[in-house]
């Protein structure tokens, strides 16, 4: 099996690099700075230095995958931004800071990774509930929200897009022990990449375009 990892320098990311590469499987990971590069090295992935906010950086990634035919792409570089509690407007700058890398990333690597798919491949974009409308109970973080809605709209596309190439999801990994979610969250890293793993290998052409809880479960838009 031949993965991509885009956004692998820690967290979830890294988890994916670890279990597929235990799995047997080539990993190709990005990162943005040496340190994670070496990480990535040493789990025995080919590294590849990767800023998804830098529109020079993605314009490249083509190039540097040209000739592989990936089973497997996880787009999941992802920035939560300020938190907030209610009606409080961001600032431009962490605005253009939460949708260039939560939303413009993913539609810059698409296009670049399209060539790069093997018959059939999974591409899965990392999500996460909190961009559901329907499960919507809270404004906490309505920037962040607005951008996991806007990354599910693309995902959608995307699927369309790949139709009979492809097979393109997003996921909620659940609520997860890493800088991002905290001491406090539900699960850890390795229950979480484990679940998706096990979607990915499981799903059909009838469910792209499709937006999955980590254990499977389907989620409402």
């Amino acid at each position: 099996m031949n993965v991509l990892i885009v956004g692998a320098s820690r967290g979830l990311g890294l988890e994916f690099v670890r279990q597929y590469r235990a799995a047997g499987a080539r990993i190709t990971a990005t990162a943005r700075d040496d340190a994670a590069l070496e990480r990535l090295h040493a789990h025995g992935a080919r590294a590849l230095k990767l800023d998804v906010a830098d529109a020079a950086s993605v314009s490249g990634l083509a190039w540097l995958i040209d000739g592989e035919r990936f089973d497997v792409v996880v787009i999941n570089a992802g920035v939560y931004g300020p938190t907030t509690t209610g009606l409080e407007t961001p600032s431009a700058a962490d605005f253009d800071a939460v949708m260039h890398t939560n939303v413009l990333a993913p539609m810059r690597l698409l296009p670049q990774i399209a060539e790069a798919l093997a018959p059939g491949a999974r591409v899965a974009i990392i999500s996460s509930k909190m961009g559901s409308l329907g499960l919507r109970a809270s404004s906490t973080g309505w920037l962040y929200r607005a951008s996991k809605a806007a990354v599910n709209s693309v995902m959608r596309d995307a699927s369309l897009a790949l139709a009979g190439q492809a097979i393109v999801v997003s996921f909620h990994p659940g609520w997860v022990r890493t800088d991002m979610g905290g001491a406090g969250a539900d699960i850890d890293a390795t229950t979480s990449i484990a679940g998706m793993r096990t979607v990915l290998a499981s799903v059909k052409s009838a469910d792209t375009g499709s937006f999955f809880n980590y254990d499977g479960q389907r989620l409402a838009w």
